[in-house]
């Protein structure tokens, strides 16, 4: 990837003054309930500057590619999943891909997204329409990709994602993400928060506070924390950090953070790639692009957005 620079000095200024990004997985209530929470301003701002975003297309695919970073978590070995939003509303969609290595990547369906009127709130629902919702996992291993699909159910980028686990992996999960922005446009606080009913629990053991508690009663009271959880964007954007979140909303679970990793947002794309795929083609697509393409020829990762100048005599 061709890493494109923040130039904003100011925002550069407030991001130094906030706490780094990373996410903070956990589980809790004996192991009965995993989680993570993922503080991600310069994340966001990288995302934005990749693609030259403007400020609804950044709230969309920025809250699109929290929601991919908190699915890392759930990973098992070394893998990835593909997060894909198709509708039929103006913004068109997104495709947000994550590593279980640590990077995120993905685009917007349609950038700019069309708006004929002034905003009067950041409510994406009027931009993201009837459709589908479909999650691809590609693990290590396997002989093919597993894909999922259900119908957009919220106009909800973190609700929809949380329907389909619902719906398709029937595991109760729940996603919540948040930007903030200054009144000139700029982010300045962003992050995600996961929780998830562990699937595979099965009563490992009989004894402890949390393993008496039905799950009814064990999903109800975790809901109830959830729903409590402040504006993230706005959280972090006034220097909170990620453990009083943790520690704060979920204490009664006794949550422990046995690790806290980088989470970037980077593609693995490189000239070297694209120059082999051009010339992969046939002769005489490779012919018509010596006599009529223009030279240099450039090549435009969608997933990030990175331009690539390939002289014609390369080829």
């Amino acid at each position: 990837m061709i890493k494109k620079e923040i130039t904003d000095l100011d925002l550069i200024e407030k991001l130094n003054g906030i706490e780094k990004d990373g996410m903070s997985v956990f589980v809790m209530a004996e192991g009965r309930l995993r989680g993570a929470l993922f503080h991600g301003t310069r994340f966001v701002n990288d995302l934005r500057a990749q693609h030259n975003l403007g400020i609804l297309e950044t709230m969309v695919l920025g809250q699109a590619a929290l929601c991919g970073a908190l699915l890392i978590p759930t990973m098992k070995g070394r893998g990835r999943m593909i997060y894909r939003y198709d509708t039929n509303g103006p913004a068109v969609g997104f495709s947000v891909e994550a590593d279980s290595t640590g990077f995120v990547r993905g685009y917007l369906l349609q950038n700019p997204i069309p708006v004929y009127k002034p905003l009067e709130s950041w409510d994406l629902a009027p931009f993201l329409g009837e459709g589908t919702v479909s999650v691809t996992r590609v693990n290590e291993g396997d002989k093919a990709p597993h894909t999922g699909t259900v119908d957009i159910a919220y106009k909800n980028i973190a609700k929809d994602l949380a329907y389909y686990f619902e719906q398709s992996e029937q595991t109760k999960t729940a996603f919540h993400t948040s930007i903030q922005m200054d009144k000139s446009g700029r982010v300045i606080g962003a992050g995600g928060l996961f929780l998830q009913v562990m699937p595979d629990f099965g009563g490992k053991t009989q004894d402890g506070e949390f393993a008496k508690m039905t799950e009814e009663e064990l999903i109800l009271r975790a809901e109830n924390a959830f729903k409590a959880c402040p504006s993230l964007g706005q959280w972090f954007s006034e220097k909170g950090n990620a453990e009083d979140i943790i520690y704060g909303l979920f204490r009664e679970f006794k949550p422990v953070v046995p690790v806290v990793r980088d989470i970037v947002f980077d593609c693995p794309c490189n000239r070297e790639s694209y120059v082999n795929r051009v010339r992969s083609l046939s002769k005489d697509e490779l012919e018509d692009i010596k006599k009529n393409g223009p030279d240099p020829i450039q090549v435009i990762c969608h997933n990030c957005g990175s331009v690539y100048s390939i002289p014609v005599s390369e080829l």
